[in-house]
């Protein structure tokens, strides 16, 4: 495909996810899982569109995000037809199907480390584009532990920032 159409391709996955997005989640989504850009497409037109004022950047918790502008929703509004039909039914099939787990793999981070002591650091995070919204560290007796909190945290994520904001804030 040429580039205009990667272009096209592009807004067209920002406008169907509706969130920011970071240039890993771009890659897994459009380059690994999926056939629609080759990884050199993908990072020679994220700079063009954010030149065209398609495409906005910030930084985030470390991370840079990316968000479609007005602008770039115009342009794909006018010229979607350009992307094949299959294409883009492809492309909503995928973020429809998707976009939730690709939308936590973004806002929940986590890792976990070995400490001097032999205990590990597992390092939780939930995070909004805009701000972190809890970060907790919790130390561990072993890595066993360690890997069952890392691998928990994704799932149970939500359930946590409701638990410690329910004890906090309303009290019960």
């Amino acid at each position: 495909m040429d580039q205009t159409t990667n272009k096209l391709i592009l807004l067209y996955v920002f406008d169907q996810m509706e969130i920011p997005i970071t240039v890993d989640t771009l890659n897994e989504m459009c380059c690994s899982q999926n056939n629609w850009l080759t990884y050199l497409s993908l990072t020679q037109a994220l700079p063009e569109l954010v030149d065209a004022r398609f495409l906005t950047t910030y930084t985030s918790a470390g991370a840079e995000y990316y968000k479609i502008t007005q602008e770039g929703r115009d342009c794909i509004n006018f010229f979607f037809m350009k992307i094949p039909s299959s294409m883009r039914v492809k492309i909503g099939e995928f973020i429809k199907k998707n976009r939730q787990a690709f939308k936590r793999k973004q806002e929940y981070f986590r890792d976990y480390y070995k400490n001097k002591d032999g205990t590990y650091t597992v390092n939780l995070k939930i995070i909004d584009p805009t701000c972190s919204k809890l970060e907790m560290k919790i130390n561990v007796a072993n890595r066993a532990e360690a890997k069952m909190v890392f691998s928990r945290w994704d799932s149970l994520a939500s359930e946590v920032y409701s638990a410690i904001y329910r004890i906090l804030i309303d009290g019960e």
